[in-house]
């Protein structure tokens, strides 16, 4: 189960790769990360201690935190959602286009996307985000993951409403009835 959650996340990070470099040879700038606010420069060594620990966990490296339980179906039940997260997230790239951003661009801003993936969540990538947290500590149900996924949970939803103001700041009435009419995650 480990090899799998190693290459949804390889997946899952290749895909924001591709696209940026798509997008740079288009001349967007697709990487914004941290222009919002610099303390999210914080948040890359907490995410490679969190690629360390599915490593670690898969082969059996040294790792804090012991198992909570072993029950099967769920370590399935977390699988599937490991599965379907990288799925979503590609759907929710396509359906972007050209406005992909890693942070949000309010000078450069792309058109609102209102189809594909976000016709069902106003954040797609971040519900898949969401699976993953949920998926790999279901997969891995130790403390150490089970608090990875809650201060992953407050991060993705303090981004988002701090998107979310930018948003309707850029797109006005048209942002403001996209949200009457879809939700922000489910």
């Amino acid at each position: 189960m480990g090899l799998i959650v190693i290459f949804a996340f390889i997946i899952l990070v290749s895909s924001v790769v591709i696209r940026a470099k798509i997008l740079k040879r288009q001349g967007i700038k697709a990487i914004l990360f941290g222009s919002m606010d610099h303390k999210d420069f914080l948040i890359p060594p907490f995410v490679l201690f969190y690629f360390y620990g599915v490593i670690a966990f898969t082969f059996g490296f040294p790792m804090v935190g012991n198992q909570l339980w072993d029950v099967t179906i769920i370590s399935y039940i977390g699988l599937l959602l490991v599965l379907l997260a990288p799925m979503l997230f590609i759907w929710g790239l396509i359906s972007f286009g050209a406005s992909f951003r890693v942070g949000v661009d309010d000078k450069h801003a792309g058109e609102l996307v209102t189809s594909g993936a976000f016709a069902i969540s106003r954040n797609p990538l971040y519900v898949a985000f969401f699976m993953m947290l949920c998926g790999v500590f279901m997969v891995f149900p130790t403390w150490i993951f089970f608090v990875y996924m809650l201060a992953g949970f407050w991060l993705i939803d303090r981004q988002v409403c701090r998107e979310e103001n930018v948003l309707r700041e850029l797109y006005g009435k048209e942002y403001e009835t996209y949200c009457v009419r879809v939700r922000r995650y489910l």
